[in-house]
């Protein structure tokens, strides 16, 4: 049976290895692991996947197809395998656990049936022994006992879950804060970072303006977080719900650390959700009761039990993280620029273009 043990620290290992010695015995450490992932394309899979696999381990990336940038990227990384396909196809799901695999981290999506992929999945990384299954949960507002509403979009992930516990897998699971990457001059309902025409930026959302929000950067840091929570393995995680934040932040706190990164007005509106575009009627769904649970009634993100402190877990598993300062100031523009966006160039318009993808979101 193989027992993942938590890497020596490097003030141990520089007592006895040069600095060559020290990143060899890292990576022999490392190259023992192979793990599988599905929807690798997406921030959180993409994430680890890249950090899995610059370490030396073997990453076996399930992807739906390899036409986005990203998906392209993933498949051109030394140590991953791609397997291709919808996950409603038992067959895709075999094909990924068909060699040997150690560990795994999932984070199944809506597309199709997201409780009876989840579950096959499951049951495929039981039937290939792997040893520790790290899933991206989401909470049930509606089994906290307030009177809430369960929000469509995270319900079914955690009935995902409570089925894994059922199956006895050693299992951990993450629950992701808000995502900066959510940001976006382009029309999208929520996190509609709107520019104004004296080139300001409104954001309007139901959230209360002082009550904080659980944030972090999906692309950035859900990777390094997966790693050691791999690294350290089931013994010290086993069973546990994680959440995965790096700052705690009001709807107001979040527009000036913009308006300081990008030196122009950032304004936060609390109002109701502006849906201006056509979105899937699930998503549409979800932001309804969103609205009325997040918003109206201003229960916590992750729920009463994990929102006290609910940052302190993922700074001592990575400091490195990517505050939402940073993001506004070095990445926000890039993405902007990216989607056709040109406000950031003195003078010109911002783009009509709306490229519609929703998958992507963690809402």
């Amino acid at each position: 049976m193989l027992l993942l043990q938590p890497t020596p620290p490097l003030g141990a290992l520089r007592q006895s290895f040069d600095s060559g010695e020290i990143c060899a015995a890292q990576s022999n450490y490392m190259k023992r692991i192979t793990v599988a992932t599905v929807n690798a394309s997406g921030r959180q899979a993409a994430s680890f996947t890249r950090v899995a696999a610059a370490v030396g381990w073997k990453v076996r990336a399930h992807m739906q197809d390899c036409i986005s940038i990203v998906a392209q990227d993933i498949s051109s990384l030394d140590n991953v395998t791609v397997i291709e396909g919808f996950l409603g196809n038992q067959a895709v799901i075999d094909k990924l656990f068909s060699e040997p695999v150690d560990v795994a981290f999932i984070n199944t999506t809506h597309w199709g049936d997201e409780f009876a992929i989840g579950k096959a999945i499951v049951n495929a990384a039981i039937r290939a022994g792997v040893k520790h299954l790290i899933y991206s949960s989401m909470p049930d507002h509606s089994s906290f006992g307030y009177g809430w509403k369960a929000l469509p979009l995270w319900a079914n992930k955690f009935k995902v879950e409570k089925y894994i516990q059922s199956t006895g897998i050693p299992a951990t699971f993450i629950y992701c804060g808000t995502y900066h990457n959510n940001f976006t001059s382009l029309p999208y309902p929520l996190f509609n970072m709107a520019l104004q025409d004296d080139e300001s930026f409104e954001w309007q959302a139901p959230f209360h303006p002082d009550v904080p929000i659980p944030w972090l950067d999906a692309e950035h840091d859900v990777g390094p977080v997966v790693l050691q929570l791999f690294k350290d393995g089931p013994a010290r995680w086993g069973g546990q719900k994680i959440p995965i934040a790096f700052e705690y932040l009001t709807p107001r706190q979040v527009c000036a650390a913009f308006s300081r990164a990008l030196n122009r007005p950032v304004e936060y509106v609390q109002g109701p959700i502006d849906i201006k575009i056509r979105i899937p009627q699930g998503y549409r769904d979800h932001l309804a009761i969103l609205e009325e649970v997040l918003g109206d009634k201003q229960a916590p993100y992750f729920g009463p039990d994990l929102e006290p402190n609910c940052t302190a877990i993922a700074i001592e598993l990575w400091e490195g993280n990517r505050s939402m300062e940073e993001y506004a100031r070095e990445v926000f523009p890039v993405e902007e620029q990216a989607n056709g966006q040109k406000w950031m160039e003195e003078g010109d318009e911002p783009s009509d273009d709306v490229p519609l993808d929703f998958t992507a979101l963690r809402f």
